[in-house]
């Protein structure tokens, strides 16, 4: 695929696998993308997955059309992005791998050797001249591995952004690109606000046209969409209005008060209400939704004089990803001693900026009328 005149797309597409990095779905596949950039000298940005390590050459081989490429740009090390350095270099010898201090150490790890004869390394403002184009490196630790640079051509306004602007699926798949590209920045990126926000700052101050990420499709239309998603999440803003009810429900009792609650909600013109069973849905789903939306509630039951297995590992999914910025309502269920509140807004009490709905709902088994005003009460004040 070329992409600018002298940028060509050289990656696969993965549609073998099952679970990305062994536990996100991916019914689409999976791209691990890499670029050529066609120079008086010819760099390479990134590998692939080593599964893929002969159709990744043929396609460099096709797009360089004879010639032979002098840099491998390593912006990122993980697997599916580094798995075919070695067979670059055994395919071309020649070349320089042009990457970070901390990346290289990471070759040693992978490899047993960090190509020291070949070493370029690069830092915060490091510059590569291919000819007529010159290539400006940035660091982005911890976005989402402490090695990561990102890379900018300035005569094309491309950026090269390693894992960032990524989404699950392969490159020739039709599917919305915010969903899938929240869910991979939730599970894999969440954590890293604050250093996405350093490096968007970073490159505010850029001309770009052109995003080329190392996951799904390049990027090349309504920049500012992109970028101004990427500040929402990072910031742990409000993407959406809107309720997320996620629950589980042992007897059907409870997800009776969540059906319920859903109706209030809808009732008194909560118009975007998600209700997520956790027993049966993708949890990475989930907690795209737990961070997209500004409330959430969570209902479980008492479980072994603490919650219902499926709400603890949801709730520790959001605690790592730093969960903050949202308003939490409780509905729990204990047939002789509910803790199910209590437990959940303790494992939330580190969390930054959440406020907590005055009302909330307690059953003792099965729903009673009181239930439903509590319920009642519950909507109306998710919905003032």
């Amino acid at each position: 695929m070329q992409i600018t005149k002298d940028i060509f797309l050289v990656g696969v597409n993965d549609r073998t696998i099952d679970l990305f990095e062994g536990q996100y779905e991916v019914p689409n596949g999976m791209a691990y993308n890499s670029y050529a950039i066609i120079d008086k000298e010819i760099a390479v940005m990134d590998s692939v997955d080593g599964k893929f390590s002969a159709e990744w050459l043929s396609n460099i081989k096709t797009a360089l059309g004879g010639r032979k490429p002098n840099y491998l740009v390593v912006q990122h090390m993980e697997p599916d992005h580094s798995g075919s350095i070695v067979a670059f270099v055994n395919e071309y010898p020649e070349a320089k791998i042009v990457s970070s201090a901390k990346a290289f150490l990471m070759m040693k790890n992978y490899f047993g050797t960090d190509f020291s004869e070949k070493q370029v390394v690069v830092g915060e403002g490091s510059k590569l001249s291919l000819g007529n184009r010159t290539l400006t490196f940035f660091t982005a630790p911890m976005v989402h591995w402490p090695e990561v640079i990102v890379t900018y051509d300035e005569a094309d306004k491309v950026l090269f952004s390693a894992d960032g602007f990524g989404k699950f699926g392969a490159t020739d798949t039709d599917e919305d690109w915010a969903c899938e590209a929240r869910r991979y920045y939730f599970g894999i990126v969440g954590k890293y606000g604050v250093q996405v926000q350093a490096l968007l700052k970073k490159l505010a101050g850029l001309e770009l046209q052109i995003i080329c990420p190392l996951h799904g499709p390049v990027l090349k239309e309504n920049l500012a969409y992109y970028l101004g998603l990427y500040n929402t999440w990072s910031s742990y803003g409000v993407e959406s209005e809107g309720v997320l009810i996620a629950y589980t429900s042992v007897y059907g009792h409870t997800k009776e008060a969540v059906e319920l609650l859903k109706a209030e909600l809808e009732k008194n013109g909560c118009a975007k209400v998600v209700v997520n069973d956790l027993a049966r849905v993708d949890v990475a789903e989930a907690v795209e939704d737990a961070f997209r939306y500004g409330k959430i509630v969570l209902a479980t039951t008492t479980y072994n004089g603490e919650i219902f297995p499926f709400m603890r590992e949801f709730i520790l999914h959001l605690t790592e990803r730093n969960f903050q910025n949202r308003t939490v309502g409780f509905i729990e269920n204990g047939s002789w001693a509910p803790m199910a509140t209590k437990v959940m807004r303790g494992m939330l009490e580190k969390c930054k900026n959440l406020q907590y709905t005055e009302a909330g709902v307690k059953i003792l088994s099965a729903l009673t009328e009181e239930n439903r005003g509590q319920i009642t009460a519950l909507a109306e004040e998710l919905c003032k």
